[in-house]
């Protein structure tokens, strides 16, 4: 499988170059996806990797997409907030936290968030998955308040939905190429795939997102895809970018031994 994901960036841009602002760092993650064990070791690598480096301001951006599918969705979310205790780590909202939070309104909806990958965060949670498959669809539905509680469920609905940084756009799944940014539509900005993708043409920033699964980085050049499927490929990915620079780290799991890849390639 590891074999499989490498990736030769392919950038279009002519001329000068998209950059961040002067002095900033900015670690760009891909969609987690309750794979807690590839999250800690890339985050050990990047808290290596920029103590390594030059005296910069430095944020970190997840993609959104931190829950479901995985086994340690909750795990994740914990992680992420002692993170952000420590350094500035900024966190979009995806469509998986948008599924997981509209669970809790109707049984319906709840029953559509189990079939993409809702089962698995709610048993990071605390249930046992003879305790989950005791329970009819609506016990579950009345019990899911107890199982999270409304303090985390504040804590993910006050991800962010964008962030602008310099030459770069991050969203989770893209936008729509025939709209200004700041007239983009948040249901776009969670769930597009299509128009988003097949566009080729150039955009207002250089947009960098998750949402859709790529066996590698794919850089084309109007917009950077880093979801490299991490729950199934074991491949967490980093997109570093300094300046007008760009490069990767990687957390890597390889028959159970997770490595961390460092470059302009990834694997």
């Amino acid at each position: 499988m590891l074999d499989a994901l490498r990736n030769l960036f392919r950038s279009k841009t002519q001329g000068r170059l998209p950059a961040v602002p002067e002095g900033m760092r900015y670690y760009v993650i891909g969609d987690i996806h309750g794979r807690l064990d590839l999250y800690d070791a890339l985050l050990a690598a990047i808290e290596e990797d920029d103590a390594q480096r030059g005296q910069h301001q430095t944020e970190v951006i997840l993609l959104g997409d931190l829950v479901d599918r995985g086994p340690e969705s909750a795990g994740v979310i914990a992680r992420t907030r002692e993170w952000q205790e420590k350094r500035t780590v900024r966190v979009l909202a995806g469509n998986h936290e948008e599924m997981f939070l509209e669970a809790f309104e109707k049984p319906d909806v709840l029953r559509h968030f189990l079939k993409h990958g809702g089962r698995e965060t709610i048993m990071s949670y605390g249930i046992s998955k003879k305790q989950f498959n005791a329970m009819t669809l609506d016990e579950l539905f009345a019990m899911l308040p107890q199982i999270v509680p409304q303090s985390e469920r504040d804590y993910i609905a006050d991800f962010e939905e964008m962030i602008i940084a310099g030459d770069y756009l991050f969203v989770h799944a893209g936008i729509d190429p025939a709209v200004p940014i700041e007239a983009q539509k948040r249901g776009d900005m969670l769930w597009i795939r299509d128009r988003f993708l097949s566009h080729e043409g150039p955009l207002e920033k250089v947009v960098v997102h998750g949402h859709t699964i790529f066996d590698r980085v794919m850089d084309c050049g109007n917009r950077i895809g880093i979801d490299t499927g991490a729950f199934r490929s074991g491949v967490l990915t980093a997109l570093v970018l300094e300046a007008d620079q760009k490069r990767i780290l990687q957390a890597c799991d390889n028959e159970g031994q997770i490595e961390i890849f460092h470059g302009d390639r990834g694997r």
